[in-house]
């Protein structure tokens, strides 16, 4: 597999690591260790044995690649895991070796397994999404009343503000950041239900068991086991679905407004970042074109982590299967888009006046509409907007500003003096609300803190 060149690009270590075949066995292990310990607890196998067994769940002790090779006669490494586990265990005692694994299925110590590795993944990816929120509150504070072109279909609209516009980001990241802590905090459940979910091994201590085996992992205790049951794992997927979707937005935004012919942001710049390898003119988006693909990938992978919900029966024949390595890979893009974003973000260079530049670049037609809005004051809507769209389509003909046009129709300098048409034809005039809507994102943010 070709991760080892391409991985580094669109992930941090940090995340890489997370979700690596180290951290999945260590998760593995530490999810063996605490069912010993929930069973020594229910007094169903010694305290010794348990605390033996938790000794020997050490992940230096093993090799996730050899781990992973014996496991493809079971179809997952479980197997030769509780296999190099017991012989570990052997080596000590004997007797504590016959109760490693008790009463557990494969699927018990991935599927918990799974819960720790995303648990450990999220809070490196909130905590990216919280810089990301951080930043966003400061563009949008500083450049509150930074005048910029709003664009529809990505030509020019109507007057906005930069401010206006990383207020929008900011909320969204926000909300996202709002849906992650909720699946951290509330979605997150051990697995354990042996062969068919009964725990009948265990006899009528299994659901003690459960509860201990959850308090030891500091994880949610299900009502029932939920092996085929994937509402939680889909959970985690369309979450990251969403912070992807976020964050891929803000990543467009980003790679449109730092056009050559725009010009109106720039990233951060860093020693060899951005450069072309033919045009070292250029200065290329790169942190958001990587978080951009990233995005797209944990689209995708959302929709695995979602098709496997169809289970067969009491146990998944290959829809669980295709979840390990999908919720790996999701919460490593994620991770990556989000720390790429944050990068952007945090070192933005905003360029008003080019901003401004942009926004006259139509000779005032951006304000057609507040022309037209005050003149239908005098003429009445019809007359007005028919007297406005005319003259508008002479200044794109001849290239007059749209002010000359408005001033050689009679009809309208019959009701609008020349004051009137410059203020009406004045940005800073028509912003609507912006300003209160960027307040009102300001507020959600640092409410969120105070909470």
């Amino acid at each position: 597999m070709a991760g080892a060149l391409f991985r580094p690009i669109f992930v941090p270590e940090r995340f890489a690591e997370a979700v690596s075949g180290r951290a999945w066995l260590g998760a593995m292990l530490q999810a063996e260790g605490a069912l010993a310990v929930a069973q020594a607890r229910a007094g169903l196998i010694p305290r010794l044995a348990a605390e033996i067994i938790v000794s020997c769940c050490d992940a230096d002790r093993f090799v996730p690649e050899e781990i992973g090779r014996k496991g493809r006669a079971q179809g997952n490494p479980v197997p030769p895991l509780v296999h190099s586990l017991t012989r570990a265990v052997s080596r000590v005692s004997e007797d504590a070796a016959g109760h490693v694994h008790k009463g557990a299925t494969s699927q018990d110590i991935m599927d918990t397994a799974a819960m720790l590795v995303c648990r450990n993944a999220l809070g490196l990816v909130l905590d990216e999404i919280d810089g990301i929120s951080a930043a966003c509150a400061r563009l949008a504070d500083t450049h509150r009343d930074t005048m910029m072109p709003g664009r529809t279909l990505l030509q020019q609209a109507l007057p906005t503000t930069f401010g206006k516009k990383a207020a929008g980001w900011l909320v969204s990241v926000l909300e996202v950041g709002t849906r992650l802590r909720e699946v951290r905090e509330s979605g997150l459940a051990v697995q354990l239900g042996g062969a068919v979910g009964t725990l009948a091994s265990l006899g009528p201590a299994g659901t003690q068991v459960l509860g201990e085996f959850a308090r030891e992992l500091d994880l949610l205790e299900p009502v029932v086991p939920w092996h085929t049951d994937r509402v939680r794992i889909s959970d985690i997927g369309g979450a990251l679905s969403l912070v992807a979707g976020v964050l891929g937005k803000i990543s467009q935004d980003i790679i449109l407004m730092a056009q050559t012919e725009v010009g109106e942001v720039a990233e951060p710049a860093g020693e060899g970042r951005g450069g072309s390898s033919t045009l070292p003119h250029k200065r290329n988006p790169i942190l958001s074109v990587t978080a951009a693909a990233n995005a797209r990938r944990v689209l995708d992978l959302s929709h695995t982590l979602q098709a496997a919900m169809v289970s067969e029966h009491e146990r998944a024949a290959g829809a669980w299967h295709s979840e390990w390595e999908t919720l790996s890979d999701a919460l490593a893009l994620a991770g990556g888009a989000a720390a790429a974003v944050r990068e952007v973000t945090e070192g933005l260079e905003v360029y008003p006046e080019k901003m401004l530049e942009n926004l006259n670049a139509t000779g005032g037609l951006l304000l057609a509409e507040n022309v037209a809005t005050v003149a239908a004051e005098h003429l009445g809507r019809l007359e007005a907007h028919e007297l406005v769209e005319e003259a508008s389509h002479r200044a794109l003909e001849s290239g007059m500003p749209l002010r000359e046009e408005v001033l050689s129709e009679p009809r309208l300098g019959e009701v609008l003096s020349e004051r009137e048409i410059d203020e009406v034809l004045d940005p800073a005039h028509y912003l609507g609300s912006a300003g209160a809507f960027v307040d009102r994102a300001l507020k959600l943010y640092r409410e969120g803190e105070v909470k």
